[in-house]
């Protein structure tokens, strides 16, 4: 199979340049049958990279340890589930796995406008075939081609990164790469229309749910980013504002600008170059993430470069797609004047436009910071580094307004706002949000950002609770519904409306668990078994651990594991108030083929708040098994994940397909839609 694989490798680069010139030429030509031709060979190209992807999975399976890419990440001693994740776990089979995704979408595009839009599709599988290319290319000829065999057999592997040695890791970059990939169709849409010159917004209608599920699977893969940092890295956080981080982070800043802006050009016919310009960026941004994880350039516990050639290659494709997509832009600019202007400062259009601007701001900061040290090392051969403080003073207000615009935008009027607009839609909100400032002083809180971030968390909260109150009560009058089915009605029949509401209900969530972070609490104290340590967090809660006893072994038992390969586990009672509420078990680790330690952290979670137990030290030596501890207690950190899902529910309402017209009319009547013909009951 792993040779079957290399095979496809080499044969999908004449298909796929096969397929980008026909569909080109096909377009510019009105030849159906060439572009037909390009369209058969996505799915055809499709087929080959699932092979490829197949062989590669297969040579990890089968201890092929003669591969370069097998040897460096596997090893016998590996569990399954891992060796299958080898796919992604590094720079080479990272690379056939987006190019593989890349792919599937392109098919998934192509099959659904097989009979639709047909004036875009010769251009959209054009480019798609295109990217494809470029990035088969690469695989075969910029020295990461995963099927490069050594000029030995190493008997075993060097095996995976211990801290990739996790749940979330395997789910995590997938999940981002899925993100990635599939804005590759609203990019290529884009494209088309520029080419065809059919500016109108038919070409937003038709990618929609495209950029709405790349958003959706960059969203989830930041939040499985952030739980495999807080679980595995062992220090209490989840974002560092490591420069990977922050690649991740940029096309979903630029995408939610996009989802936000393409509402006004739908309603009211403006920023119509905005928008061409913010598709353009938030793909370049997908390839940017790709560069500066492979570059070499960075140092990130996320990053897994082999060599700078292939750095310098996707600068200069990045280079050439911005500068085709710009030429086409300006060719294009009669075209996409707007058709209105903005009125008022006090109107929705204003709203959006503002929210655009302050993305843009924390996207530029948060890529000024991480490129800043690049700049600094090649332009004065001196690395200045940019941590935490630098992106917190920036992003925290520009943050906070985007917040507080979420409360606004939605409900505010379109062109002018009217004082009995602006009255009935934010009284009770303001008011809502005073009284939690109230709330918050008389119970001691006084550090200035959470509370900044409390209070304006309360204002959108009612906003969105009070919206969804008033159209199922509306509903349920108007249908004479009950309010459960009145409220399930009202979400079915506009779940873009009211899926964006339940995202920014979770985005509330999110910044709420986020601002828990101003109270954090936190003991580091050496202990010997029998011995306990307290602490007491934000919310009055009293810890107590004690710690109960100390292992330590070979972490596996194989011919080839050496003497100095250790784990140790400490055994830990945890009493909340006097009450026992669990056991943890803090580990650390020693990877001696890789020359690395790594951190399992104890962790018990309540509604409000989490323990966090790192062990730090561990003195095997005088025999006392005595183990130093930081105990942390991390106030509302399970909002941050409930807010997440909650955000990914919003996602899936709003990407859900809508009820037919046909089939909302028969509920009407109260009588059942028709079965097509041929279907089957």
């Amino acid at each position: 199979m792993t040779i079957l694989g290399e095979i496809a490798l080499w044969i999908a680069l004449p298909v796929a340049l096969w397929g980008a010139v026909v569909s080109f030429i096909g377009g510019r030509t009105g030849r159906s049958d060439l572009v037909l031709s390009g369209e058969r060979t996505v799915h055809v190209l499709t087929v080959l990279l699932i092979v490829t992807s197949l062989g590669i999975i297969a040579a990890f399976l089968g201890n092929r340890y003669e591969y370069l890419y097998v040897a460096n990440y596997s090893n016998r001693e590996l569990d399954t589930y891992f060796k299958v994740a080898g796919l992604w776990a590094g720079q080479r089979g990272s690379l056939v796995f987006w190019t593989l995704l890349l792919s599937v979408f392109a098919s998934i595009a192509v099959f659904r406008n097989r009979r639709r839009n047909r004036e875009f599709m010769p251009y959209v599988s054009g480019t798609l075939l295109g990217l494809l290319s470029f990035l088969v290319i690469v695989l075969l000829f910029a020295d990461v081609n995963p099927f490069e065999k050594m000029g030995f057999t190493p008997a075993n592997g060097r095996g995976l990164n211990p801290q990739l040695q996790n749940y979330w890791m395997t789910i995590h970059p997938p999940t981002l790469y899925l993100g990635f990939t599939s804005f590759a169709v609203p990019f290529a849409f884009a494209v088309s229309a520029l080419l065809t010159g059919r500016l109108d917004s038919r070409w937003i209608a038709v990618t929609r749910r495209w950029i709405l599920l790349s958003w959706f699977f960059l969203t989830i893969g930041i939040i499985f980013g952030m739980r495999w940092a807080y679980e595995e890295l062992g220090w209490g956080g989840y974002w560092f504002w490591d420069p990977v981080e922050n690649a991740s982070l940029l096309p979903w800043l630029t995408a939610t600008a996009f989802l936000h802006s393409i509402q006004i050009q739908e309603n009211r016919g403006m920023l119509k170059v905005w928008n061409m310009a913010l598709v353009v960026i938030t793909f370049l941004l997908t390839l940017f993430a790709t560069f500066l994880t492979r570059s070499g350039l960075i140092e990130s516990v996320h990053s897994f470069a082999e060599n700078l050639r292939i750095a310098y290659i996707f600068l200069g494709f990045m280079g050439g797609l911005a500068a085709l997509s710009a030429l086409l832009i300006v060719h294009r600019l009669p075209s996409l004047r707007s058709e209105n202007q903005i009125q008022s400062f006090l109107s929705r259009e204003s709203a959006f436009l503002f929210n655009n601007l302050l993305l843009l701001g924390v996207t530029f900061a948060v890529a000024w910071g991480t490129l800043f040290p690049l700049i600094t090392e090649g332009f004065f051969g001196e690395t200045i580094n940019v941590g935490p403080p630098f992106y917190n003073r920036v992003n925290i207000p520009i943050g906070l307004l985007l917040l507080a615009l979420m409360g606004i935008g939605p409900v505010i009027a379109w062109r002018r706002a009217s004082p009995r607009n602006l009255r009935k839609n934010f009284t009770v909100p303001l008011a809502a949000a005073a009284a939690a400032l109230a709330v918050l002083l008389l119970t001691g809180v006084r550090h200035t950002m959470a509370l900044a971030t409390f209070t304006i968390s309360a204002f959108v909260m009612t906003v969105v609770v009070i919206e969804f109150w008033k159209g199922t009560k509306a509903r349920a009058r108007i249908a004479g519904e009950g309010v459960l089915r009145a409220f399930a009605s009202l979400v079915k029949r506009n779940r873009r409306r009211w899926g964006g509401y339940v995202v920014h209900a979770g985005v509330v969530v999110v910044f709420t668990g986020l601002a828990g972070a101003a109270f954090d609490k936190a003991v580091v104290q050496e202990l010997a078994p029998g011995e306990a340590v307290t602490v007491r967090s934000a919310f009055g809660n009293e810890y107590r651990l004690v710690y109960e006893s100390l292992s330590h072994s070979r972490p596996r038992v194989a011919e080839n594991a050496q003497e100095n390969d250790w784990r140790w586990t400490a055994l830990m009672t945890v009493y909340r108030n006097g009450e026992r509420v669990g056991i943890v078990r803090p580990e650390r680790r020693f990877y001696p083929v890789m020359d690395q330690a790594s951190t399992e952290v104890g962790i018990v979670s309540a509604a409000l708040e989490d323990l966090y137990v790192i062990p730090q030290d561990v003195d095997l030596d005088s025999g006392a098994d005595r183990v130093v501890f930081e105990v942390k207690t991390l106030p509302l950190v399970p909002w941050i994940w409930s807010g997440g899902l909650l955000v990914a529910i919003g996602a899936l309402v709003g990407l859900w397909p809508p009820v037919p017209k046909r089939a909302r009319a028969a509920q009407r009547r109260g009588v059942r839609s028709p079965v097509p013909a041929g279907a089957s009951g």
